[in-house]
């Protein structure tokens, strides 16, 4: 893995201020430049949305304690996923998200060039961790032990938002 993050587009949904109805949203690419040139970044990657770490805690810790991460000099937090952008904006206003932003990884293009695509039932995943990034320079990675393809259980000891905030303490 180099020290830089994966330069790829991700396809996101955006609420579209001149589109009525009940789905007023529209496309738009966001560049890896776009969410990390000049920005102290925390980015964090999840093998699925809707499932229960992911849904109970890994996601809503980081969104809870967002404001901490702010005060440790931190300008963004992104939870990444090999979803579709639909999925997970719903995935976050079921959870009632007010601050982690969704990078969907729709074709696991970034998760491949990370090195953390894994298999996993029928399709492919990202493996569980989590990213300090600063200027689109990987500072530290917390990367789930035992990665390999089909993994029978799902890790969730690093990756969580308290190891972050105690790293970014030191």
């Amino acid at each position: 893995m180099s020290n830089k993050v994966p330069s790829v587009i991700f396809k996101t949904r955006v609420r579209g201020e001149s589109v009525g109805g009940r789905s007023p949203f529209i496309w738009k690419d966001i560049s890896t430049e776009e969410v990390f040139s000049g920005k102290n970044v925390v980015i964090f990657s999840l093998a699925a949305v809707f499932t229960e770490t992911s849904s109970r805690t890994h996601l809503p810790d980081y969104d809870a304690k967002y404001e901490e991460l702010k005060s440790l000099g931190i300008d963004e937090v992104y939870c990444l996923s090999i979803s579709a952008p639909f999925t997970m904006l719903q995935w976050a206003k079921n959870l009632g998200l007010k601050h982690v932003k969704m990078l969907p990884d729709s074709h696991g293009n970034f998760t491949r060039l990370m090195g953390m695509l894994v298999k996993k039932g029928p399709g492919e995943v990202s493996w569980r961790y989590s990213a300090h990034v600063i200027d689109g320079e990987i500072k530290q990675l917390f990367a789930e032990t035992g990665m390999m393809d089909d993994c029978p259980d799902d890790p969730f000891e690093c990756s969580d938002v308290d190891t972050m905030i105690s790293y970014l303490k030191k």
